[in-house]
């Protein structure tokens, strides 16, 4: 079992998508990009016993969500399975395996064949509870790309997952990788997955129900004809993109997952937890990359460094909020104010 264990968790469109290719090219860590975004049952993250079948059929159940995406033509840029139409699975026909759309291609250019390697190991394991499958499913990784010094785990809209993360695996450290409020929210406003989030809480609304999730068949009659094609799979992306949604909605749910997010963060024991600012690890990578792998624990290679540095080089989306119209720029600042404040707490600490 990996005793050096880390979370990177965030609220999405912070850099973590970056921060994960950095992290794959350190030959010692193990990273694993979007894995608990990718696989969604909620059993994953308890403490229930799961066989080695029941385990395997976990990690490749496809994503409804993200293969509905694919079918409409409208898959965000950190999907990488579907860009291979020569791959085995289809969106549109077979359903891709959970763990293939993001996890195994970040991995390995033959996540076809990885997955028909794991598969006969995986599920000849004994029943267990979930945490130790996990952990299991991380040592063979490890083992398998020789890089058996550190795991690294990084999802997008981590934040609310901190709690039961600590609790099923308690070895494990957090990084909280944070972005500008306001460069954040302007990105979520540009992305479709996050637009959706938004429009599921307004037909949930209508619907007179607390969540999405608890929406039934008799609630679709009472949905209007220009948000139900969300609920049957079908749709166009135009649907999503052109919908007209201000700016501060994205901003006030940005500030709500920090807030909430640095809470949690704070019950954690201060050892096990660090933050890292985005803006800080474009502007000084080698210095935050040298105080990550120390965190870690792993070396700070110096070719590692450098390969990282070229990487980051260039990026383009420190203060993009900042070329907003003058009022649009101050109304999203207004809504990012309680989350900025949280996060200045934080660095403060």
């Amino acid at each position: 079992m990996p005793d050096k264990l880390t979370f990177v968790v965030g609220t999405g469109r912070c850099g973590s998508t970056a921060l994960s290719a950095v992290v794959n090219l350190h030959p010692d860590i193990l990273s694993l990009n979007e894995l608990f975004a990718s696989v969604t049952d909620p059993v994953a993250l308890t403490e229930e016993p799961l066989s080695g079948t029941e385990f395997w059929t976990l990690l490749t159940t496809p994503n409804w969500v993200s293969d509905t995406l694919v079918r409409n033509g409208a898959p965000p840029s950190e999907f990488l399975y579907n860009r291979h139409p020569e791959w085995r699975y289809s969106a549109a026909t077979t359903g891709i395996p959970a763990i293939s759309m993001m996890v195994l291609p970040h991995l390995t250019d033959d996540p076809d064949g990885l997955l028909d390697e794991l598969e006969p190991r995986i599920s000849a394991w004994p029943a267990r509870p979930a945490p130790l499958q996990w952990q299991a499913f991380f040592s063979v990784l490890a083992d398998r790309f020789g890089a058996t010094g550190a795991v690294v785990e990084r999802s997008g809209l981590s934040l609310g997952n901190v709690g039961r993360l600590h609790a099923l695996f308690p070895q494990a450290r957090f990084v909280h990788l944070y972005r500008s409020g306001p460069d954040c929210a302007l990105s979520m406003s540009r992305h479709i997955a996050f637009r959706m989030i938004p429009m599921m809480l307004e037909i949930a609304e209508r619907c007179g129900v607390d969540s999405p999730y608890e929406l039934t068949a008799e609630h679709f009659a009472q949905i209007p004809p220009d948000l139900a094609p969300l609920l049957t799979g079908t749709y166009d992306p135009a649907l999503i993109m052109d919908r007209p949604i201000p700016l501060p909605v994205f901003g006030d749910m940005w500030s709500r997952w920090i807030v909430d997010g640095v809470r949690n963060l704070e019950e954690l024991p201060a050892g096990i937890r660090t933050s890292l600012s985005y803006e800080h690890l474009l502007a000084e990578p080698r210095e935050e990359l040298t105080r990550l792998a120390a965190f870690i624990g792993v070396e700070a290679r110096p070719d590692w460094l450098e390969a990282a540095a070229r990487l980051l080089d260039g990026d383009g989306r420190r203060g993009s909020a900042d070329r907003l119209d003058p009022a649009q720029l101050e109304a999203l600042r207004a809504s990012c104010a309680e989350g900025t404040a949280a996060l200045a707490g934080t660095v403060a600490a």
